[in-house]
């Protein structure tokens, strides 16, 4: 009984150690796989944190980009608003000066309009006195052809009455033809001419010794 108490004893010991070992390598078992699980997770905590810092320094670096951004932005925003302002001035300007030269333009349109009505007068006016210069100019030479052949038909007159002179003194200095005209006087007293009748065919006119051509032939 003693004896079978041992075994049993013993069997139950052995079973604890047995049990024991088990458990013992399940908890090493599960020691070592909770040791890997925390390397792992602490190597996954340091990957983490370092992305983590990684990504801080990016979150830094894009909030300085954002900031410079923002300031570049802003300048930008003030540089559009002074271009706005500047366009607006110059647009005023501009609008001022089409303005102006609308009116400039408008003021010589109206110069030239009253000048090339001016000059239209003035055309007319000399187109005028052109026409009457040229017809003036036209009385002029005919009045100039008419002297001429005035002054033809008085110096055809004057030839002909020196001619008509010198042939009369040649009369009464040769004795020959004065001696024949005071014949044929003598035989012809009826046919006496007189001063009147001289001058009768000569258009001219006697004042105080002075004679005068009434109007040539």
């Amino acid at each position: 009984m003693k004896h079978l108490s041992t075994v049993i004893l013993g069997l139950l010991c052995l079973g604890l150690g047995v049990s024991l070992f088990v458990s013992k390598r399940h908890h090493d078992t599960q020691h070592d796989k909770d040791a890997e699980a925390i390397t792992s997770t602490s190597n996954l905590l340091s990957s983490s944190q370092m992305e983590l810092a990684a990504i801080k320094g990016d979150v830094i670096a894009i909030s300085n980009r954002l900031e410079t951004c923002q300031s570049t932005s802003l300048t930008f925003s003030n540089e559009l608003t002074q271009a706005k302002s500047a366009l607006a001035t110059a647009k005023e300007g501009f609008e001022k000066q089409a303005t102006g030269l609308n009116q400039q333009a408008a003021q010589q349109r109206t110069q030239l309009e009253t000048g090339r009505r001016a000059s239209s007068q003035s055309i007319t006016l000399l187109t005028h006195q052109i026409a009457e210069l040229t017809n003036q100019i036209a009385s002029a030479r005919a009045s100039l052809l008419q002297a001429n052949k005035d002054y033809v038909l008085l110096d055809n007159r004057f030839r002909r009455d020196v001619a008509e002179r010198v042939i009369a003194e040649r009369r009464f200095t040769n004795r020959i033809e004065l001696k024949a005209q005071m014949e044929y006087l003598q035989k012809n007293p009826s046919k006496e001419i007189s001063e009147d009748r001289i001058r009768e065919g000569l258009n001219v006119e006697v004042r105080s010794n002075l004679c005068y051509v009434i109007a040539p032939e």
